[in-house]
């Protein structure tokens, strides 16, 4: 158990704690969660728009018309499809404040790069015709969504970085003191932001006269699709749970480290589950970001609500019978830091083991179900991660008690795996408390 935590404490930790704190997954993980209010509120009307009651839509067409569910989804387009937007100006924001230069203008700088790098081209199927035609005439949507989410967040943190160089470098018109503050940072973005519009223009100009056409197929193309063939394969899922719960194990935030990296890709995939949802189509994929956040990481990450029931249940020492009781209302909302930082679980080799296994299994057991149609897949609707279980399932998946289902055989599967982990803890705790008590008869006497 020590040469456990010798090498978690002496090679594991320095690693992963450089890691967490590296600025642009910091940034790129901020950046992003900037987007998530918007689709959790996109996500409800796209809930009511599809509200799985027998006689509900005959009563919506009555108070409303015929195309209620249209007019109920212009709030899930704006929210939905302005994503990489967002994103782009989010992560430039957050990475200039790391640099402590001016992250308004920062961020300002970054979406006007963004957009000039998407070409504005509207498509149309003229009548007779087989395949739809491109025309000059506007910003395509589904280039402002999950479909340029990695063109946005390179190009925030490549804008950002000359932003900041030549700021800091200080080739900038300064204006005199007298001037007020607002006007003086505009004038200082002037020569950086002409910097940054440039380099993209040319870079755009030369992607042009190639066969990928735009820079948005060259990064999708390169980059894009091949993250998302690993984030989207139950391999590289699997990977990413481990090293999310092996830093947890190290007491790093594993799941704000390796969002950072993944969220790009999941909630691109989220999107297009939102996308078939709406037409009334098969869902594309089954990993999503609401596949971890409600089905694996029920309790909190590691799955640790089984955790939970075993000590409220089985407890035979004072301090796991107090601590069950304690963690158990944040744990009905997916926090479990009581459990991980008081049983410990960090730095813990014992209760690491089951923290490791139990979500790897449910992962494994998710996507079994999923993939194989017995249970429903994420409907691209953004349930907060604080949901509780049961709710969260049958909500995610557009209303279908499957989800719901699959999240307690993962409860189930959390008890049976920790169950005999807690019960050797649970014995050592017994155990000291009786050693304590004892000797406290002794001191007594």
């Amino acid at each position: 158990m020590s040469k456990v935590n010798l090498i978690l404490e002496n090679k594991v930790m320095p690693i992963a704690g450089r890691i967490a704190g590296q600025r642009h997954l910091v940034a790129l993980r901020d950046g992003m969660v900037l987007t998530m209010p918007l689709v959790i509120i996109g996500s409800l009307f796209l809930i009511l728009a599809n509200l799985p009651i027998p006689g509900y839509a005959e009563m919506m067409a009555q108070l409303f018309g015929e195309q209620w569910a249209v007019k109920l989804s212009y709030p899930v387009g704006v929210t939905f499809d302005i994503m990489a937007l967002i994103a782009a100006f989010g992560i430039a924001y957050r990475l200039a404040e790391k640099y402590q230069v001016d992250a308004l203008s920062a961020g300002a700088i970054s979406v006007a790069a963004f957009l000039l790098a998407t070409p504005y081209k509207v498509s149309f199927l003229a009548e007779g015709a087989t395949e739809p035609i491109l025309v000059d005439g506007g910003i395509p949507t589904a280039l402002l969504g999950s479909k340029g989410l990695f063109i946005a967040m390179l190009i925030a943190m490549l804008s950002t970085e000359i932003y900041r160089w030549i700021v800091q470098k200080k080739l900038v018109i300064r204006l005199p003191d007298g001037v007020p503050p607002a006007v003086s940072r505009s004038f200082i973005a002037l020569i950086p932001g002409f910097v940054v519009i440039a380099v993209i223009w040319i870079a755009r100009l030369l992607v042009e006269q190639t066969h990928f056409g735009s820079l948005h197929n060259i990064v999708g193309d390169l980059l894009g699709e091949p993250l998302s063939i690993l984030g989207g394969s139950l391999g590289g899922s699997l990977v990413a749970e481990f090293v999310l719960l092996l830093l947890w194990s190290c007491g790093l935030h594993g799941a704000n480290i390796v969002d950072g990296v993944m969220s790009p890709i999941w909630y691109a995939a989220m999107d297009a589950n939102r996308i078939a949802f709406q037409a009334h189509e098969v869902l594309p994929n089954v990993f999503t970001k609401q596949f971890f956040d409600n089905w694996i990481h029920i309790g909190g990450s590691g799955t640790t609500f089984g955790l939970v029931i075993c000590m409220l249940l089985r407890s035979r020492s004072q301090q796991m019978n107090q601590l069950g009781r304690l963690s158990i209302g944040p744990a009905i909302f997916n926090i479990n830091e009581p459990i991980i930082f008081g049983m410990p679980v960090v730095l813990n080799p014992l209760l690491i083991i089951p923290f490791i296994i139990t979500p790897l299994l449910t992962v494994i057991a998710t996507y079994i179900g999923m993939s194989t149609g017995l249970v429903a897949k994420p409907a691209g609707i953004a349930v907060p991660w604080t949901m509780p279980p049961i709710i969260s399932g049958y909500l995610a998946t557009g209303g279908k008690i499957s989800g719901a289902v699959m999240q307690l055989v993962n409860i189930l599967i959390s008890c049976a795996v920790y169950y005999p982990f807690f019960k050797m803890w649970d014995r050592q705790k017994r155990a000291e408390e009786t050693q304590t008590a004892t000797e406290q008869t002794v001191i007594n006497v």
